[in-house]
């Protein structure tokens, strides 16, 4: 049988108590909107699943979820109440972890996302620096698109990402670590690749292959606007997620593409780039969530304040 102290619980002023346990039930829920997959999920039966938000209901006096035949919706009240109990059950579950590493007396450990772009250019760096200065920590890098780093830091998967600068998210920071112009990939026997600097007016019509919109939204945005500046759309020939892979195509002659100049480092044979007239440039940025406990996060965001960004 488990008690409050098994799953932790928070008490407040007015009275009310409320266990880890009925949290995970009611977010398990509140993704699902549904009770059966909410307790599959959760491996435990429907019955005490109701019983539990019955009870957290009862506690906050609040209706938190409208209940339907087959279905289940969230009042506003539970809307709000689900950004809550994510941030809390993320903390909860960070709380746990550090006590598990001061208990096995590890001095710490960090979880840094990165997209690939910043294997190239920021990452190596900021690793390297950071393990100079911080030889006993450990660090863990976990590659991913940008479209998923933003959301695995809000989940808690990482302490921090580096990515194309995201639009604004509440409680999380950011800090420019490195930027730079895109460049022109072009297959080696391309037309192009003879030529010196290459503008806008001159890739009218060229076949790109490129990052979807929802994979790299600053990437493809630069993209577009870069031609825009000269009066032109671009010409999407092909959609694929990684920068390698867009790279490998253009060595195919599938295509051209605009990239970071960093990606020049792949070393991929058959392409050449060529540098673009009035290049737009992209920032990678540092980001981290305000509320994030874990020690070692500001001994790493020291060292990231000393890197040039340009």
């Amino acid at each position: 049988m488990h008690t409050n102290a098994d799953y932790g619980a928070y008490s407040f002023q007015f009275g009310i108590m409320i266990d880890i346990r009925q949290l995970r039930y009611f977010v398990a829920l509140a993704e699902t909107l549904h009770f059966g997959r909410a307790a599959e999920r959760l491996n435990v039966t429907q019955p005490p699943l109701s019983r539990q938000l019955a009870a957290l209901e009862a506690e906050l006096g609040v209706k938190l979820i409208e209940r339907h035949s087959r279905r289940a919706s969230l009042t506003p009240a539970g809307e709000r109440f689900l950004e809550d109990s994510r941030a809390v059950l993320v903390a909860f579950e960070q709380a746990c972890r550090n006590a598990r590493r001061a208990s096995a007396g590890e001095l710490g450990d960090l979880t840094i996302g990165f997209m690939m772009h910043a294997a190239h250019a920021s990452v190596p760096v900021l690793t390297r620096r950071f393990l100079a200065a911080r030889p006993d920590v450990r660090l863990q890098l976990l590659e991913a698109v940008p479209s998923g780093l933003i959301e695995g830091l809000r989940e808690g998967r990482f302490d921090a990402v580096v990515t194309f600068r995201p639009e604004p998210v509440p409680g999380v920071e950011t800090m420019a670590v490195h930027r730079e112009p895109l460049c022109l990939a072009v297959p080696a026997g391309h037309e192009l690749a003879a030529e010196g600097d290459v503008s806008a007016a001159m890739l009218a019509g060229a076949p790109l292959v490129a990052s979807p919109p929802h994979v790299t939204p600053t990437l493809r945005q630069a993209i577009v606007e870069y031609f825009a500046g000269a009066g032109l759309e671009p010409h999407i020939r092909l959609e694929t997620q990684l920068q390698q892979t867009i790279v490998s195509l253009v060595a195919e002659g599938i295509g051209v593409a605009l990239v970071p100049r960093s990606v020049e480092r792949l070393g991929v044979a058959g392409v050449t780039f060529r540098v673009l007239t009035d290049a737009p440039v992209v920032e990678q940025v540092l980001a981290w969530r305000t509320s994030n406990l874990n020690p070692a996060l500001p001994r790493f965001l020291e060292v990231a304040a000393t890197l040039k960004p340009d």
